[in-house]
């Protein structure tokens, strides 16, 4: 859902009471709406506050409190550029080149200069579609310029959506010959290792298994767990990248620029190379991989007693999916036949799902924050074609993984930050009483609290308040939306080489540990952990590795939020694709955005969101609440607000762009015509 976007007046703005300077990574939305991220919080910037900087740039920008207590940002200069190439449209009138970004966001066309003729030379002609080099970036006072490097294709022969989200968001889709070589080079060599290392545990007898989506190719955490007379045993296993990515070596340091992998809706583009990720370092079934290891014991509450981790080799029972963990917890199904030792697998899956179910409970008293969410995947056929749409909800099967994940993280960020060595820490902190204020009026609408007390609470950033609040709002139409806009009302959480608690979790201590092949920092945690368990923090890698840390970090959360952006862009781009089909037929969804242009509207089945604009509700004239989100027409007092059911037509999309427009049904009894075409599966 988009946020909320406050109004702007220059006559309800004091631009010089409590300015205060920060720098943070804009992003700016369809429309020209921007918020700017910073380590102090989301901020709106002002409707003419952007100037000249561009969607994922770094900025410095000054904060103004209006009249009624908003605060706005304005951007005061560019300190660094997101874009370095654009993919555009190219336009010939003449004497005139003009450079077109399909990046919508993107409100500054660019020109080419006379003398340019790399248009001539690649064989460029009008409306073709073109991959330009920003030469100078516009300014208030100069056009932006712009040279064609390369000609992609005409306009029907391209996946412009697909292709303008790599491009807008700087994408490294291939990697360099050296980085190939390297990674080619690889082999597995598990015996080697033990031989060579006695410290290496051999684990290849135990009971362990992967979990993971259907469509999942590289499988880099395996998990086990049994009964103690006691309490609980619960073994993760996590694919040992860094001892094949070796600090400082091509890998490492492409590793490093890209940070992590990014999940678009047709692709993945891998930190590492598939020899690695789906290969050596994958823990594929029947056999022998490298890991790193926490053998943790529970007691009978599910409350951590101990953790040991080790470095390790093990090999994995079965491949499993969540559909059939899912179907076997259930009762409703077996496990596959190319499982090893089925009865033991089958008491492991039981005990995993126990713990998790102890967990909760645990994280729930502790006053962790378990938001509910729903995840839509577009489903595409062999030629990226968008065929329908999976929901992904938070079932026993990813909550058992779920859950034993985050134990194991728990308890080496503990391990590690309680002898105060440096790695990346997932930090998270308690979010600003301000950006809860703002979430009071609509959720008593919504009817959330119960007592003033309840609300006090709520402002406060309780986070009991703030469960509260979820388990009011679950299975209620609105659930979904609630739990969007708390997690709009947090703190981002990042990654800094010190230790400082994780709020959302309720722990004083976290880390990202079990997903190396696909996130860096994952990476400087293992680094820390084998050189302290074999007490040697002080060697001269691990002296560079901790100068270099904190702007690792940095660039760890900078990069993580491109992918988020971008992995979100595609799905909206493909949801588009699939609702072109549907044009004209009607579709029931709720409420989830209310601007003073218009309503944004989820889709039940499908979760895909499109903006029903103002001109479509009515000839009348509507007042729009900015603190209540609610628009009124002022001669019917038909009221639209958050959490409404509502019913849609489909009325125009943009693929490219991953617009999709909507208008009111002629009557909610419409929405029961819909398409069976691109429904759940």
């Amino acid at each position: 859902m988009r946020r909320p976007k406050r109004k702007q007046s220059r006559n309800h703005t004091n631009r010089h009471r409590n300015r205060v300077a920060y720098t943070g990574t804009i992003r700016i939305r369809e429309g020209g709406a921007a918020t700017v991220a910073t380590e102090g919080g989301v901020f709106q910037v002002a409707r003419h506050g952007i100037r000249e900087a561009m969607n994922g740039d770094t900025v410095a920008v000054s904060l103004s409190t209006t009249r009624n207590g908003d605060r706005l940002a304005y951007v005061q200069s560019v300190i660094e550029r997101s874009a370095k190439t654009l993919l555009c449209r190219y336009e010939d009138a003449g004497p005139i080149r003009a450079l077109v970004p399909l990046d919508t966001r993107i409100t500054h066309d660019f020109f080419m200069v006379p003398e340019d003729a790399s248009d001539r030379k690649l064989g460029v002609a009008d409306r073709d579609i073109v991959m330009a080099r920003i030469l100078e970036y516009p300014s208030r006072t100069n056009a932006g310029t712009a040279t064609i490097e390369r000609r992609m294709g005409s306009a029907d022969e391209l996946d412009l959506g697909m292709e303008s989200i790599i491009a807008s968001y700087d994408l490294r889709q291939s990697f360099s010959e050296a980085v190939e070589q390297e990674a080619a080079r690889l082999v597995p060599g598990v015996d080697e290792a033990l031989a060579k290392d006695r410290a290496r545990a051999d684990l290849r007898d135990a009971c362990l298994v992967t979990i993971d989506p259907a469509d999942a190719r590289d499988f880099d955490d395996a998990v086990g767990g049994r009964k103690l007379d006691d309490g609980y045993e619960v073994l993760v296993c996590i694919a040992d990248v860094t001892h094949y990515v070796r600090w400082g070596s091509a890998l490492d340091l492409e590793a490093r620029r890209r940070t992590c992998s990014v999940y678009l809706a047709d692709r993945v583009i891998p930190m590492l190379p598939e020899a690695l990720s789906n290969g050596v370092c994958s823990l594929v079934p029947h056999e022998d991989r490298l890991v790193m290891a926490v053998r943790m014991k529970l007691d009978r509450k599910g409350r951590i007693v101990s953790a040991a981790p080790m470095k390790a080799a093990m090999r994995s029972r079965a491949r499993l999916t969540y559909d059939e963990v899912d179907a076997f917890l259930a009762g409703k199904g077996e496990l596959p036949e190319s499982v090893q030792g089925r009865e033991e697998v089958e008491q492991s899956l039981h005990v995993l799902d126990e713990v998790a179910r102890l967990r909760l409970k645990v994280r729930e008293r502790r006053g962790a924050l378990d938001f509910p969410s729903r995840e839509a995947k577009v489903q595409l056929d062999g030629e990226g074609k968008p065929v329908g749409v999976s929901i992904r909800v938070k079932t026993p099967a990813t909550s058992l993984v779920e859950e034993a994940m985050l134990i194991a993280n728990e308890s080496v960020a503990k391990i590690l930050a309680d002898h105060e060595v440096g790695c990346a820490y997932r930090v998270h902190e308690a979010p600003l009483e301000d950006n809860l204020e703002e979430l009071v009026p609509v959720f008593k609408e919504l009817d959330l609290f119960d007592s003033a007390d309840e609300t006090l609470a709520f402002t406060l950033g309780d986070p009991h308040a703030l469960g509260a609040v979820l388990e009011k709002a679950s299975g209620q139409p609105c659930a979904y939306m609630v739990s969007t806009m708390l997690l709009r009302a947090q703190k981002r959480a990042i990654y800094l080489d010190h230790n400082e608690g994780h709020y959302a979790l309720g722990t004083k201590a976290y880390c990202h540990f079990t997903s190396p092949i696909r996130r860096y920092p994952d990476d400087t945690v293992h680094r820390a952990l084998k050189a302290f368990l074999a007490k040697q923090l002080d060697t001269k890698e691990q002296r560079e590795v901790q100068k270099l840390l904190p702007q690792l970090c940095r660039d760890c959360s900078d990069q993580e939020r491109v992918a988020d952006a971008a992995a979100r862009a595609s799905q909206e781009v493909k949801m588009a694709e699939l609702y072109a089909s549907h044009i004209g037929e009607a579709f029931p969804g709720i409420v989830d955005g209310v601007e003073h242009f218009g309503l944004f509207v989820c889709l039940d089945d499908t979760c895909a969101e499109g903006l029903l604009p103002l001109r479509l509700l009515g000839d009348e004239r509507f007042d729009y609440d900015e603190r209540h989100l609610t628009l009124t027409g002022e001669q019917s007092g038909r009221r639209y607000q958050l959490g409404q059911r509502i019913a849609v037509v489909v009325e125009d999309v943009d693929a490219v762009r991953g617009h999709i427009g909507f208008s009111l049904a002629s009557r909610q009894g419409a929405a029961s015509r819909k398409a069976s075409r691109g429904r759940n599966e």
